[in-house]
């Protein structure tokens, strides 16, 4: 694929990172695009723009001479923050997803993928820890995460019309839940995985950790390998309709904190505070149609890909230069 010229928006963090590497050992020319550069390592992209993609004209830079667009740039984060930043959320994405997807077009882009959330799904089907995994036809009626659900719904429908109207390649991703080394851990936009082997990692055996919620709320998990080898095997599919990626593994935040407190060798007095903002109560993917359409699923177990993840955190902690920011406790998406 050497002669194949891809692009990843959102470059600078954590999925973002990692598919710039899968992209580079499949022999592909890759240009790595964020407002930041990555925080952990650096990019193996040929060429990394620091661009904000909100402005138009940064989209037209950042897409010419490109075949494949790997869309994932977007203001995100965990429940803390996506519950508490609507209007800024939605503003910087609808911004970013409207002229990336139309600079895209106009400069001749072969193929668009356009990462989209699980956040699209109805909160009254996520009433019930024991949740009924979602399929890609429950998206409607809608009625979407307030802000960042609601951005994603829209950007998926504008992919299936400029796919529609203009014979423009489209694909879209719904993800659920990545995590994995390399991916934020502090500062308030991190998600449950990576915060609870933070605070795990920061606690010591027999102390306690502080959960968002009653803790019996759900989510199953995807490791960023998966992932990423996920968003590639879509986007060489000749599918234009949504689909989910990630497992179906449903795990309750106390049970996750259960897994990681085991790999830590650490028995922890779990404290929750249900005041705090822990989304809705059961998220569970069904991979029914991803089986269809590519034969594979994602097949890390929660219980294998936190080894890593976990060792990683902690190992970020004992630096002095990696000192955890004042941070939001244990939260699920």
């Amino acid at each position: 694929m050497a002669d194949r010229r891809a692009l990843v928006t959102g470059a600078g963090g954590f999925i973002g990172h990692h598919l710039v590497r899968f992209l580079k050992d499949k022999g592909y020319w890759v240009r790595g695009v964020d407002i930041k550069e990555p925080e952990y390592e650096a990019s193996s992209a040929d060429e990394f723009y620091v661009l904000d993609l909100r402005v138009p004209e940064s989209c037209d830079v950042a897409v010419k001479d490109i075949q494949d667009i790997y869309h994932l740039a977007a203001d995100m984060g965990g429940i803390g923050y996506i519950t508490s930043s609507h209007a800024g959320i939605t503003l910087n994405n609808t911004k970013i997803n409207v002229h990336m997807i139309d600079a895209a077009r106009k400069f001749g882009a072969e193929r668009f993928l356009f990462s989209s959330s699980a956040c699209i799904y109805p909160q009254y089907l996520q009433r019930d820890a024991d949740v009924t995994p979602l399929k890609e036809d429950d998206a409607f009626p809608a009625d979407p995460e307030e802000g960042y659900g609601l951005e994603k719904l829209y950007m998926e429908k504008l992919c299936q019309y400029f796919t529609e109207d203009y014979g423009f390649e489209t694909r879209v991703v719904r993800f659920h839940n990545v995590y994995g080394p390399l991916g934020t851990y502090d500062g308030g936009r991190e998600k449950a995985p990576a915060a609870i082997c933070r605070k795990v990692a920061l606690s010591q055996d027999g102390g306690e950790i502080e959960i968002w919620g009653d803790g019996l709320q759900t989510r199953s998990f995807m490791h960023v390998d998966d992932c990423v080898e996920g968003i590639y095997r879509i986007m060489q599919s000749g599918y234009h309709l949504p689909l989910n990626l990630g497992t179906d593994e449903l795990i309750s935040v106390d049970g996750l904190v259960d897994l990681v407190s085991a790999i830590a060798g650490k028995r922890l007095i779990k404290r929750h505070d249900p005041s705090r903002p822990q989304g809705v109560r059961g998220r569970n993917s069904n991979n029914s149609r991803l089986r269809e359409v590519l034969g594979w699923e994602p097949r890390i177990m929660l219980a294998e890909g936190l080894v890593p993840t976990y060792h990683w955190i902690a190992k970020e902690l004992e630096a002095p230069a990696k000192a955890p920011l004042a941070a939001p406790a244990v939260a699920a998406e």
